[in-house]
């Protein structure tokens, strides 16, 4: 079971849904990377709507449905374990921000395998 220090690291990573690496959605890309560097776990969140440098307003609300809705990757480790994906999100992320930031972690648990 990993255990996590009372404060971790929040690393949010904003991209577009169809942004892609080698054919593959990079959202995916990137949880599959941090699950290989063991950290903690990713969530992969679609945005409904937003905008980024391009000032490109992306919504589910038009009559067709955005192709390009925002998508943001959390990921939430110590912070010496969040250094070893900068470099590969360094490499994937062409488009995009990347923040990181103090997280007070409550609680990380999981059930016991049967």
């Amino acid at each position: 079971m990993t255990k996590l220090p009372a404060e971790g690291v929040l690393l949010r990573i904003f991209i577009g849904e169809t942004d892609r690496y080698h054919g593959r959605p990079l959202y995916e890309q990137i949880v599959l990377k941090a699950r290989e560097l063991n950290l903690a776990g990713a969530t992969v969140l679609r945005g409904i709507m937003g905008f980024g440098a391009s000032s490109r307003v992306h919504t589910a609300k038009l009559l067709r449905l955005s192709e390009d809705l925002p998508v943001v990757v959390e990921i939430v480790d110590t912070e010496e374990n969040i250094q070893k994906i900068l470099p590969f999100l360094d490499e994937v992320v062409q488009e995009g921000l990347i923040t990181m930031e103090k997280a007070h972690v409550i609680r990380y648990r999981h059930r016991p395998e049967d």
